[in-house]
Formats: C-alpha cells, structure tokens, sequence
C-alpha cells in the first residue's frame, strides 16, 4: 500500500500512544491522517479494505488513512478505549452490538449533517436507510446485513445416514450426536461458550417461541413478558445444553467466533451457526474441499418456523475526531458502487445497494440457503433484537458469564432463564 498501514495484535497500543502523542491529524503540507479501526478483523478482509482505502486515496489527494486491525475478540473492547481516550480513532466499525453504549456515551458523531445532500442516499435500499437514521440519527453507514445459516458437512451427514441437512434444532442434536465421535477427532457441533456465546442461545430460545414473539423486539413476547419467561424457552435452553455435552468438543465451553469457525474450516466439526460473511472464509479452507460441505437455513423450533435477527454493522465516526468532514467522505466511498459491491461480495453479505442480491454471486452454492429464506418468510421471520439499547454490553458480559456457569454445572438452565427474565423485566420497567 502506499499510505496505508495496518497495524494489529500488540501493534494496536503502539497505535493509540502515537495518536496520544500528537502524530494524527494535519502534516505540515496539509495533509489529514486519518485513524480508522476494523473490529470483525480477518487477513482477507483487512487486505480488501487496505485495497479499497488505497483507491479513496489515489482519488482524495490530500488525505491519507492508517488501518487498525486489532484481533476479533479484542477489538470492540480496543475500541472502547480509544473513544475513552477521546483521541486516536476517526473512522470506526460500529456494530448493532455496540452503537447503543457507544452512543449513549457520546463517543459517536452524527454524521446528519456531514450526509446532507449525500447522492448515494438512493441507492441504499429500505434497510440500510432504516439502520442509518435509527432514531433520527445518522452514527453509522452499514456496510451489509448478516443473516444466520447453518454450514454443514454433507459427506458426514450422508455418512451418518440421514438425508439431508438438519431442518430443526432437534434434528440437529440427532445428527450431531449421531456424527460425533471424539476418538477419530470428529465432532457434531461447533458450541460457541465463550465470548458471545448467548447470542446462539437466545436463538434457539427465539425459535421456540416464535410464534408468541414481539417481531419489534425479539427478546419480549407479544403480551410484553420476556421471552425468557416462556415455558418453552426452557426446553429450548435443556436441548442446547445436550447439544454442548452429547455432540460438541469439550474445549468449546471457551469458543468464540475464531474457534468455531476454525472447528468447522479444519474439519473437525460437522455444523456450525454463522453468518455469511464465513462463506468466504470456509472456501480459503485447505482441509476440506468445496463438495464437502454448503449451507442451509436456519433451524426452526417445534411449530416449524424460526427467527432471523436483522444485524448489521457499518462505519462511523468518532465524536471526538477532528476531521469529521474528511471522515465522512471516507465512509461515503465505501458505501457507494462498486467499492460496496466488491466490500459485501468479498465478505459475502447481504449487501446494501437496491438491486445488490440481484448479482450471480449471490445465486449460488452456499448463498441457496439465504435465497430459500428470502422466499419463505412465513417459515424464517425476519425480527429485531434490542441491540441499540444502552445497557446491550452489560448484558452481553452477565449472559455471557451465565451461560458459562451452566455449561460447567455450576447453574441450572432454570436459573438462568429466571436471571434472566428478571434483568430485562427490571430494565424495561426502569425505561
């Protein structure tokens, strides 16, 4: 690259002292350093981004832009710390995950104003618009939409004898367990125990209550209970805790999301729940080929149909920046033509340009599964989960911590359903 620089894992603290010391910002000659920080970091999406930002400099002379790529299960927590310095971040990554607190704090700027006018506001389609201008502010630009999938290994399904790709999440504790096999190194199921271990949980609590959900906030029924409080969630949370001990590796009690991806990439793990994005990289896989493995939609609870949370992440720009204009225009490249297209298409997600799905790319192989969901929306219901809420950090890290309990024997799943029910019952009364 001739401006850009990525600087990762340790590299990131030599970083934040640099910027602290005064080396962002204006050069001499007037040209505008600006800082930017990834947070769902990987090697082939860091080196997309490097590409794309060399482009934006080659057409914005006078502005140049350092890279940061702190490791995935770090980052979001690196970030935090650079907004809190108040100094050292420009550009940032804001996930659904995190733009409540980060807001809340007054660490994101409104880039309302900076967007006026902005022509590739028709281009967006209804989504992107809708999460761009939540609640009448514009914090972030999303870059696309993840949407969950099961990835799993047709020759062991086969092998095991079944038909096809689990339909249920029963029948994906049939066939995991049917499949798994220690001795050989062979496991069902790719657990996600640790850190954001309760986001796979509360989807299959989602699917068994499906039916009775707040389609506007997915973690409350329709007669305004928590949907942890539903009888059904805690037959949910006893078949997810047989699928950890009957068909997963017991080191997953501590996987994130690198761990299980790299369970089901090394061949290890016959499924794995993820978004798309992992497509991309499970065919950089050397272990197992093309033909051993696809995707298919995402499992449904006992009344067949299932719940697809609408997520998402984008770029915005630190409150504290000084080059909020510069910044802006940077985020605006990325989010037009074919800069958008080649960012969600070599990441592959759902993309935000009207007409985006519409490409060859998205028609085939392991993209079938997110077509067949599209098309039955009465079967994969599209809901909102109440990720902009302040407190949505604090609630990862006790759920988080809770779930590790349960796997360790050390809680019931009873327990912690009512932990649960309780802290979202006591925050929304306080609203």
């Amino acid at each position: 690259m001739a401006n850009s620089k990525v600087l990762s894992g340790l590299g990131i603290g030599l970083a934040a002292t640099l910027a602290l010391s005064g080396c962002s910002g204006a050069a001499d000659d007037g040209t505008v350093t600006l800082q930017m920080v990834e947070s769902l970091t990987n090697p082939a999406r860091t080196e997309l981004l490097e590409t794309l930002i060399d482009e934006f400099e080659q057409e914005n002379a006078g502005i140049e832009v350092e890279l940061i790529s702190p490791p995935t299960d770090q980052a979001d927590q690196k970030i935090q710390q650079m907004l809190q310095s108040g100094t050292g971040v420009d550009v940032l990554e804001v996930r659904d995950l995190t733009v409540g607190p980060f807001s809340t704090n007054g660490w994101l700027a409104d880039m309302g104003p900076e967007f006026e006018g902005w022509k590739g506001w028709d281009a967006l389609t209804d989504n992107a618009k809708n999460v761009a201008t939540a609640g009448g502010k514009t914090y972030f630009i999303p870059y696309g939409f993840y949407g969950i999938s099961l990835f799993y290994r047709t020759d062991l399904v086969e092998e095991a004898g079944f038909d096809g790709a689990p339909a249920s999440w029963e029948d994906l504790l049939e066939q995991a367990s049917a499949i798994q096999d220690p001795e050989a190194n062979t496991y069902g199921y790719a657990f996600r125990g640790g850190t954001n271990g309760y986001s796979n949980a509360a989807l299959v609590i989602e699917a068994y209550v499906a039916d009775d959900l707040d389609l506007e906030n997915a973690y409350r029924l329709k007669n305004g209970d928590s949907m942890f409080s539903a009888p059904e969630a805690l037959d949910a949370m006893d078949l997810y805790l047989d699928l950890f001990e009957q068909a997963s590796p017991p080191s997953s009690v501590a996987w994130g999301y690198p761990e299980m991806v790299e369970g089901f990439s090394n061949g290890s793990t016959a499924f794995l729940l993820q978004d798309p994005e992992v497509i991309a990289a499970v065919e950089q896989s050397t272990a197992i080929t093309g033909e051993q493995w696809t995707t298919a939609p995402i499992l449904v609870g006992p009344s067949g149909t299932a719940i697809q949370p609408l997520a998402t992440a984008g770029w915005g720009v630190a409150e504290a920046s000084e080059h909020q204009a510069e910044s802006a225009k940077l985020i605006q490249f990325l989010s037009e033509g074919d800069a958008s297209i080649r960012f969600t298409e070599g990441n592959s997600l759902v993309p935000i340009l009207n007409g985006g799905d519409e490409a060859e790319f998205y028609k085939t192989g392991a993209w079938e599964s997110y077509l067949t969901m599209n098309e039955n929306p009465e079967t994969y219901i599209t809901a909102v989960q109440p990720r902009g809420v302040a407190w949505w950090t604090e609630w990862a890290d006790k759920a988080d911590s809770e779930l590790q309990q349960v796997l360790i024997g050390q809680l019931t799943t009873k327990e912690l359903l009512a932990s649960w029910d309780a802290y979202w019952t006591e925050k929304w009364a306080a609203e």
